[in-house]
Order: structure tokens, then sequence, then C-alpha cells
């Protein structure tokens, strides 16, 4: 799973990308990490918008971190969450990072987008879904789990659908349509 990501396009781009309104944001690319704001799409029965989010949502009960990464869909903390879509969102990326010094990117798509929740709690924040899988040659993971890449034609579903059918899109992107890149 990322420990950080990039998104290098401004926001303009990534509007264009995802499909999404992204009027008055004014992201211009660079480096996310955990806590760190970056723009994600959410879903409006208007349209797609893009807004910033920090990157972490608070913890559950009895947490001390902030949650980046959800893993478990099962949760009962994260069900709720996931059943409603307009807490769904995208979360673009250019590239993320691997173990090591190896970065992974999409070379069929330029700007991607992870599978993401958001919150608005004390500050606006998402987390990125992740799923079991298999890292590229060379870029292997002490971690079994990578994040949730979707691919463009299910994005709309990601924000939209009834969470029985979302849910299927939790699965592992090809490692083949991925390429690793040296740092």
């Amino acid at each position: 799973m990322p420990r950080t990501y990039h998104l290098d396009a401004p926001a303009d781009a990534i509007g264009r990308a995802m499909g999404a309104d992204a009027r008055g944001d004014v992201w211009q690319g660079g480096t996310v990490a955990p806590t760190g704001y970056a723009p994600v799409v959410i879903g409006r029965k208007e349209g797609a918008r893009l807004v910033p989010r920090q990157w972490g949502v608070p913890p559950p009960p009895r947490g001390e971190h902030v949650v980046t990464h959800l893993r478990n869909i099962a949760s009962p903390f994260w069900i709720g969450t996931l059943r409603h879509t307009e807490f769904r969102c995208l979360v673009p990326a250019t590239h993320f990072a691997g173990s090591g010094k190896a970065w992974l990117a999409v070379p069929s798509m330029p700007i991607f987008a992870f599978a993401g929740i958001w919150r608005d709690s004390e500050v606006p924040s998402f987390a990125i879904l992740t799923t079991e899988g298999r890292m590229p040659v060379g870029a292997e993971s002490s971690s079994a789990t990578m994040p949730v890449i979707l691919h463009p034609r299910d994005y709309r579903a990601w924000l939209h659908q009834d969470w029985k059918q979302a849910q299927r899109l939790v699965a592992p992107f090809p490692a083949q349509l991925l390429r690793s890149l040296c740092s």
C-alpha cells in the first residue's frame, strides 16, 4: 500500500481525466503524504466535482492514528460509509510508492484513480481502499496489499452504484498493466 503518491498534474487536467468539474481547485501537482491535502473527486447529482481533502480520516474509537488505508470493507466501522454513495470518492494519482525505491504507474492512464472514501469530521478527509494483490516484477512489497486502482469505465460505478454492485470493484489491478519506475 502506498505511503506516498504523486499527482503530477494541475486541477484542470485532473478534472478532464476524471470527468469532473475542477473550477476553483488550485492544485498544481506534487507529492501527497499522509495528513497532506490533495484533490479527490466526489459524485453529486449535478455531476462529479474536484474538492480538496486531507489524506487520513480520524481513527475509530480506541484508535490513535489517522487512517490512510481501508482494507477491511466488512468492518462495522466502515460499512456505513461504503454503503452510502455520497461518501465514496476517486483519488487521482499519476504514480505511487511501491516498496523500496520503486514507484508504480499505469502507462495506459497518465492520471488514474484509486477507490476512496471521504468523511467530514473535524477536518474534511479521505482514505484509499486496499486489497490483496501482486506488484509487478521488481516492485515487490513486504505487504501483500496494494491500492484499489479503478479502470476509467468504473469511475461512475464507484461513485454511484449500490454497494452490492460497487464492492466488486474492490479487486486487484492487473500487475501487467502497471509499470515500475526508478526513483
